[in-house]
């Protein structure tokens, strides 16, 4: 590489290689997906290549068609998990997710705030609007995409408040004067908005660590505005090179305009890793992943996205621009159906490839099916070209890409230059470059 920066590379723990088929192969260990044990072990390795954060995404609601079958996102509680990962890790950053559509703002300050306790220091908030969930939190229908980020920009700027509202240095802990904390170092946020009403002050001081690093993952154009405006990471649906590239530039530019420093927000696309020991192994690994996912389903998944019935088209038909209609539906994910759109613009693909592409059959995530060597040329070339700061990355397929990942991908980087060999600071903010080192 031109300059050896160091990458940011953090790894979900959605178990995505149980995914598909995944969870069918004797070795998932999928029986132990609701067990702590199964998360610590995971954990220490991660934190032994000496990874800069965990990442748990998360949904409020399952489909019980796709439970049928797999996983899918039923869950662990993630705020509860990596509370229990932080007993067993010392250093790694460990980011969890919370709504800003369906839960109460002072509620999720003080989750984080604790969080950040616990682990002194290493806690991160992955901020989501959700995509669905609603009937499970009173609302008949989900608000607009608008009004969720309006909503989540004022909740997360209250939480901001909240946390400062008991700084960390309103305690005292004098014994001699009995003076615990100094009173008058709490204020009330006194908080009346358009979504919300909280008077405050928290009832959890500032851990004293720094301001807690916020995550999103938002790519429509409201999206990228609040991510623009409240951002440390923005983990990224970015399936090909010119998608990154055009994220992180408009990302940057955005940023800049709401007077933050370009650079300081890090783009990191989730990486699907399918990894064999050849070509064809890992090729072997995917199909067999994916296999028998039903046509219908991924007919409806694009028609649902876009708003074209290609069922009835030949496979070796060329699907274009021309056939997009001009009113576009409602899509539950605007990220996948962009993508998709921008895909039959730029490159007319077949019905068959369109029915295989991620974002139909499983997400729109960069993808690499192939060995170690060639995830190491993919992450290296994006990173040359400006389309990432690093990855977040999904093994995919079997434990053998969690393997290879641990075991070949992040020592190959490591001694490229290109991620450091032990960690140098204690918190999630120091793992980012937020703050100095000591």
């Amino acid at each position: 590489m031109k300059a050896k920066r160091q990458l940011c590379i953090g790894m979900s723990i959605a178990v995505t290689w149980l995914t598909g088929n995944g969870w069918r192969r004797p070795d998932s260990r999928v029986e132990e997906i609701y067990s702590a044990d199964f998360y610590r072990d995971l954990a220490r390795r991660a934190e032994a290549a000496k990874l800069d954060f965990l990442f748990r995404p998360d949904t409020l609601f399952i489909n019980p068609h796709s439970a049928a079958r797999s996983p899918a996102f039923s869950s662990l509680d993630p705020s509860l998990l990596l509370a229990a990962l932080a007993r067993e890790t010392r250093r790694i950053g460990l980011i969890t997710t919370a709504s800003t559509t369906f839960s109460p703002p002072y509620l999720v300050a003080r989750q984080l705030q604790s969080l950040n306790w616990l682990s002194n220091g290493r806690a991160g908030w992955n901020v989501v609007t959700a995509l669905d969930g609603h009937r499970n939190f009173g609302l008949d229908s989900m608000p607009p995409s608008a009004q969720r980020y309006d909503q989540a920009l004022e909740f997360t700027d209250l939480v901001r408040q909240l946390w400062q509202s008991y700084p960390h240095d309103a305690l005292t802990v004098d014994r001699q004067t009995g003076e615990y904390a100094r009173a008058a170092r709490l204020r009330a946020v006194n908080h009346h908005g358009r979504f919300f009403n909280v008077e405050g002050p928290l009832n959890v001081p500032d851990a004293g660590t720094g301001a807690i690093p916020l995550f999103q993952a938002g790519a429509s154009a409201h999206g990228r505005d609040f991510a623009a405006r409240i951002a440390d990471g923005v983990f990224a649906a970015t399936p090909d090179i010119a998608a990154g590239i055009e994220l992180r530039a408009d990302l940057r530019r955005r940023a800049q305009a709401h007077g933050r420093r370009p650079e300081a927000l890090r783009v990191l696309p989730g990486l699907s890793l399918y990894l064999g020991k050849t070509r064809r192994e890992a090729r072997e690994l995917y199909q067999d992943t994916h296999a028998g996912t039903p046509r219908n389903q991924q007919y409806d998944a694009i028609q649902q996205m876009l708003g074209l019935d290609l069922s009835r088209l030949p496979l070796n038909s060329r699907v274009t621009a021309q056939m997009l209609p001009a009113a576009a539906p409602q899509a539950r994910s605007q990220t996948h159906a962009d993508l998709l759109r921008r895909l039959i613009v730029q490159q007319q693909p077949r019905v068959a490839d369109l029915l295989k592409r991620p974002e139909v059959i499983g997400s729109a995530h960069w993808l690499v099916v192939g060995t170690v060597d060639d995830a190491l040329d993919d992450i290296i070339g994006r990173v040359e070209a400006g389309a990432a700061d690093g990855f977040i990355a999904l093994p995919g397929g079997s434990p053998q890409s969690l393997d290879r990942l641990f075991d070949e991908l992040i020592p190959r980087l490591t001694q490229l230059g290109l991620f450091r060999r032990d960690y140098r600071g204690a918190t999630l903010r120091q793992h980012l470059g937020m703050d100095p080192l000591d």
